[in-house]
């Protein structure tokens, strides 16, 4: 059974109150109020069975977990031997995961994942509610070819002009604009668009968000622990994480 983080529980409720869904979307002066982490229950999938690791060593049997083997998609960030492992499931359209990713990201990856305590998977997917979002995801993918640097750039972008592309009638025409001045192999990154040969990776984690019912963005799973979904306020999710550390640690007699 997945557990709940601690003393955090008393934030369960059914809903959650900053993440994409159902039309949902962020005011322009985002609330400090905290979106509540979702109880575990018998029908929902285990964090702890989902299978991550880096990109460069996928699974080889996909036998060892019972859910699914994530290791081959998304982006890695920090240790392997982190003791603590997150997955976070976001959709580049999504107004409360670019209010994740502006405020809260930098923050946790400085405290979090340079120090090597948590070990993070971005896995980017398409939830079908954002206009535009393929086209972003498909940018991204096509960024990660050429690199953790280019990808970088082009996720960064994405995130700060997302009501650039968004409301654009071509999309994919301001991105490609953008590739120049990121870095970006220019011939690569075209060829790579046009041919949609990114694209199986961005159905299967269209598949993985269903296989572990992600109904709104963003989710996060904290290996071990009841999923979160929705983009809990800085302060929250840093005493989440270092709660959930400080398990890991207290587990492995560190």
């Amino acid at each position: 059974m997945m557990r709940r983080i601690g003393r955090y529980a008393a934030t369960i409720t059914v809903l959650a109150l900053t993440a994409c869904g159902g039309g949902s979307q962020p005011r322009e002066e985002a609330d400090n109020g905290v979106p509540d982490v979702q109880p575990s229950s018998a029908e929902s999938p285990s964090a702890s069975d989902v299978s991550t690791g880096s990109q460069a060593s996928p699974s080889a049997s996909g036998t060892q977990d019972r859910g699914p083997d994530v290791s081959f998609l998304g982006f890695d960030r920090g240790s392997k031997d982190a003791p603590v492992r997150v997955l976070e499931m976001s959709d580049y359209g999504c107004g409360y995961c670019r209010q994740f990713h502006m405020q809260t990201w930098p923050v946790l990856k400085k405290e979090f994942v340079e120090t090597g305590k948590v070990e993070w998977k971005f896995l980017p997917f398409v939830i079908g509610m954002f206009r535009n979002s393929q086209q972003a995801t498909t940018a991204a993918e096509c960024a990660l070819e050429q690199g953790p640097a280019a990808f970088e750039a082009m996720n960064h972008r994405l995130w700060a002009d997302q009501k650039e592309w968004k409301s654009s009638s071509d999309a994919a025409g301001v991105i490609a604009g953008w590739v120049d001045g990121l870095g970006l192999d220019a011939d690569r990154y075209r060829s790579c668009v046009s041919s949609n040969r990114r694209e199986s990776r961005i159905v299967a984690a269209n598949t993985v968000s269903r296989q572990l019912g992600v109904r709104g963005t963003p989710t996060f799973f904290i290996m071990g622990y009841a999923p979160i979904p929705g983009a809990l306020p800085t302060d929250v999710f840093r005493q989440v994480l270092n709660q959930a550390y400080e398990d890991a640690t207290k587990k492995a007699g560190r």
